[in-house]
């Protein structure tokens, strides 16, 4: 590939989902020229696999002591090297390149490649809240249930239709049977109900700008829930409704909590981040407060 003007001076590490194979050349192109722009030496260049989507690349740029790493993919990617650099000191930037890009839609990180890497090599870090769930670390949301199932069955639709798929493959699953579920937060009394999805975030925002968690905050310290119960067009319906009109419905029970206990009447398909985790009857989900160095625009304000 092209290379970069070395440098004395700062690096990063690059760590590439290569999902888009025509873009590659084209990507090194682009982020080596901005590094040269703005004195950075060549870039460690680190392409993800099927079997490992980033942990493993930013592990091996945190031992070569790089100076910032760039995540380029989609939620999944950025969430494995946010697994590698929580606590190192290192800051994470965000290339946005896949379907959804949920934490840097939450977080109003630029889209567009010119401005990320901008944002990237010349902007702020702040400290952000990592979530985790069973043992992995995720930065927007974990979910079990119905969000896990439809995510499972919109795999395969997932490359023509975009996020479009995903909403096709829920229709399939609206007339589900809720979970009987227990919760146990902090030091309170369980919790028990029936849900349709247990839906935690970090972030609050879905695809589309729902506000499906709307006081979650990358940084307070604590995690948000959302218990969804629902069956039926009608009552998914009803719970739409009163996720975009922002009004209170007793099908949305919500809490927020450093540590919860999630235990359920049976195993069911869960997902971090967008990214399936086969199934689960237990949920342990804990937060590591400000364990993250995350690159954003240098003006943002407070």
């Amino acid at each position: 590939g092209p290379r970069c003007r070395p440098s004395p001076m700062s690096r990063a590490g690059v760590v590439a989902n290569p999902a888009r194979r025509s873009n590659r050349a084209r990507l090194r192109t682009l982020v080596c020229a901005a590094m040269a722009r703005h004195g950075w030496g060549e870039p460690l260049w680190l392409e993800t696999s099927a079997g490992d989507p980033g942990e493993r690349m930013a592990r091996t740029a945190v031992q070569a002591q790089v100076d910032l790493v760039l995540a380029s993919g989609g939620d999944g990617t950025v969430t494995a090297c946010a697994a590698a650099l929580a606590g190192s000191g290192i800051p994470l930037a965000v290339l946005p390149a896949g379907t959804g890009n949920l934490l840097a839609r939450n977080l109003g990180l630029p889209l567009a490649l010119d401005d990320a890497l901008a944002v990237a090599l010349t902007g702020a870090d702040r400290y952000l809240d990592v979530g985790v769930a069973n043992g992995r670390p995720f930065l927007v949301m974990a979910g079990i249930g119905f969000d896990a199932r439809a995510l499972d069955s919109s795999q395969r639709l997932k490359k023509n239709l975009g996020w479009g798929a995903y909403y096709a493959a829920a229709l399939g699953h609206l007339r589900d049977k809720p979970m009987g579920v227990q919760l146990r937060a902090d030091s309170r009394a369980p919790v028990r109900l029936r849900a349709s999805a247990l839906i935690i975030g970090n972030v609050g925002a879905l695809p589309g700008g729902v506000a499906l968690l709307p006081d979650a905050r990358p940084d307070d310290g604590l995690l948000d829930l959302v218990a969804v119960t629902a069956q039926g067009l009608a009552g998914w319906f009803a719970v739409g409704t009163g996720l975009l009109l922002r009004h209170g419905t007793a099908q949305l029970a919500r809490m927020t909590f450093r540590e919860l206990h999630v235990r359920l009447d049976g195993e069911q398909p869960w997902q971090l981040d967008g990214e399936s985790m086969g199934r689960a009857s237990q949920l342990k989900v804990t937060v590591q407060a400000g364990q993250l160095l995350l690159r954003g625009p240098a003006l943002a304000a407070s």
